[in-house]
């Protein structure tokens, strides 16, 4: 026998060999299937299948929705001059927390000075005048127009007074309320003018949330409806008070915008912030819950699968409130039931399972 032949024997019987070895590794590998399981598939009867359940336990179920909000300042204003002049002091800080009626900055009122120092030395002059012609009205020694007269003048120059004061008051820019003023916009020396903005003034303690809802979520939005937000950064949950709902909705999003209310004592959450907003629109509780995906609807029918000896039962059920996650189940099921709540698109009544160890 020629030498080729013997190579080609022998490479077949090592292959035979480990063939031989190797084949049950093989066959579970091509098949993915134990022994059992394909014994079972040649006598025509199908291997129980894995599934997880749950236990039912009374529990209180929450119906909430989800929106985006915005923060907004209670109050804020653009701070300017209600006259013209030359701004001769500056008393603020910039960032730094103002109350209501501090004095923030002065323009130059040196002229309305001098103008109010030449009324008010004319006070006594006219004052005695009105004092003479009264003792003189009382002795008939002048007519009545004449004392009236003097009373006028003396009336028109207090009129003239608290004009000046009041021009003088314009030269003084206050803190209209409490907050925070943020970054100046002049300096000293600069001319002011009504238009001329010196800084912003916020009030962040209270803050307001503005947020949006759906025309379906309206209904259950009113005034004093609570909601509890969080910011991007921040892991602490805030709770809030609607106190504003707009009139109508808007006509292009056909959403309706609201506003809460949050004390923001520590003035922590600042203006401009998104926020992440959870509204409870209704809760009940004592209620058997199942996850929505353990709930299959069919021919006008909802049902679901139980585990019991070993089998998957169905049970027709009668649904009542629904959220995105969880159905409440008002009849057809009660407290601890073993509820099935994977593969149920392959269940059939009374089919073998396998409960998964977790």
């Amino acid at each position: 026998m020629k030498k080729r032949t013997w190579i080609i024997l022998g490479i077949i019987v090592v292959v035979f060999v480990l063939g031989m070895v190797f084949f049950p590794k093989i066959k579970t590998f091509i098949f993915g299937k134990s022994e059992e399981t394909l014994q079972q598939m040649v006598s025509g009867k199908r291997p129980p299948l894995n599934v997880n359940t749950t236990i039912l336990q009374f529990q209180t179920l929450k119906d909430e929705f989800y929106t985006k909000g915005v923060i907004l300042p209670d109050e804020e204003v653009d701070l300017a001059f209600e006259t013209s002049g030359k701004i001769i002091k500056i008393y603020f800080q910039e960032g730094s927390a103002v109350t209501k009626g501090q004095l923030l900055a002065k323009v130059n009122d040196n002229q309305l000075q001098a103008e109010l120092k030449k009324l008010e030395a004319q006070i006594n002059l006219f004052t005695d005048r009105v004092y003479r012609q009264k003792s003189l009205l009382d002795k008939d020694a002048v007519s009545k127009e004449t004392y009236e007269s003097v009373v006028t003048d003396l009336n028109k120059l207090n009129a003239d007074i608290e004009l000046v004061k009041a021009k003088i008051d314009l030269t003084e820019l206050r803190a209209p309320f409490t907050g925070i003023i943020g970054l100046r916009f002049v300096s000293e020396g600069a001319y002011a003018s009504p238009n001329l903005v010196i800084a912003r003034l916020t009030k962040v303690s209270p803050i307001k949330i503005e947020f949006s809802v759906n025309e379906k979520q309206t209904s259950d939005l009113k005034n004093g409806t609570a909601i509890s937000f969080n910011v991007d950064g921040d892991t602490n949950t805030y709770k809030a008070n609607v106190y504003a709902i707009e009139s109508k909705l808007d006509e292009k999003t056909l959403s309706l915008k609201a506003r809460a209310i949050y004390a923001n004592s520590n003035g922590k959450l600042k203006p401009g912030f998104s926020t992440n907003i959870k509204i409870l629109q209704s809760e009940i509780k004592n209620a058997l819950v199942v996850p929505s995906m353990a709930v299959v609807a069919e021919m006008g029918k909802d049902y679901v699968f139980i585990y019991e000896n070993s089998k998957a039962k169905q049970i027709f059920v009668k649904k009542g409130l629904r959220t995105a996650s969880s159905v409440q189940i008002l009849d057809g099921l009660k407290e601890n039931d073993t509820l099935i709540t994977s593969g149920v698109m392959q269940l059939r009544d009374g089919i073998d399972v396998v409960l998964n160890i977790q």
